[in-house]
């Protein structure tokens, strides 16, 4: 109780947390209702490269949940941060969605169809055969690529969908190469960024999410609060498998929103 009343941001994940496909999840509204009603801020941070942050506000507003532009970080935007810091002025080929390209041209990253100095592979929900010859093919020739985040699936309202890490894993196989650098959960680039955005330390954020290997392991690995919802992806029985523990576990946010209001009391 007391670990979750220090918190001033609470930082959650979308997809398997908050939502799942078009659907809020049951207590959600209720979680960031209690939140603001104990002054405390939220913002959101998605692994999920196959949209841009305008995308997720809207999204979010069709669900009854209205939050500004920086109340939403995408591992899309974490990408576009790290290119300008470390290939500055690179031509960049993106295996990904128009929104993906959307969010990097932003941020006045040059896109092209051909010659590139890098490659950018994303959760490409727009993916064909041919675009992955393409990306390989470049790969190959001794261009370096890097990786939005290594999510393998995607949770929707129908299951799970092959992402970002699944199409690694096919490029990988292809070429025997592995990306320079992956930067979504539960990796620093995305960690750095975001600490940097809020203005807060460590021990002032928890981190919120349905899944082990990226939101858990992003407060493991980097000293934030975890807090592991089975809402979306992980079962009980994976917590019991994997030697990655998370510091709390609740069955939804709503529950979560129950226990910072005894903490309140």
């Amino acid at each position: 109780m007391e670990q979750l009343h220090n918190i001033k941001c609470f930082v959650l994940d979308m997809d398997g947390t908050f939502y799942l496909g078009n659907r809020i999840i049951d207590g959600s509204l209720d979680f960031t209702d209690t939140l603001e009603s104990q002054g405390k801020d939220y913002i959101f941070l998605t692994n999920n490269s196959s949209h841009n942050g305008e995308y997720y506000i809207q999204k979010l507003a069709k669900m009854g949940c209205y939050v500004g532009k920086n109340q939403v970080f995408t591992s899309g935007e974490a990408t576009a941060i790290y290119l300008n810091r470390e290939y500055n002025g690179k031509k960049v080929f993106v295996l990904g969605t128009e929104y993906l390209e959307k969010e990097l041209m932003g941020y006045d990253i040059q896109l092209v169809g051909e010659d590139p100095e890098l490659v950018v592979v994303g959760f490409d929900t727009t993916l064909t055969y041919e675009k992955m010859v393409k990306t390989c093919d470049f790969i190959r020739k001794g261009v370096p690529y890097i990786a939005t985040h290594p999510d393998f699936n995607c949770p929707t309202e129908d299951g799970m969908i092959p992402d970002c890490g699944a199409i690694l894993a096919f490029i990988e196989a292809s070429t025997d190469i592995k990306p320079e650098k992956i930067i979504g959960k539960p990796n620093g680039e995305i960690v750095d960024s975001l600490l940097e955005k809020l203005k807060l330390k460590k021990d002032q954020v928890a981190i919120v999410g349905d899944r082990l290997y990226t939101d858990i392991a992003t407060g493991i690995n980097h000293g934030i609060l975890s807090i592991l919802v089975l809402s979306g992806e992980t079962s009980m029985e994976d917590v019991e498998k994997s030697n990655i523990k998370p510091d709390l576990i609740f069955n939804s946010l709503q529950d979560i929103a129950h226990a910072l209001v005894k903490a309140h009391r």
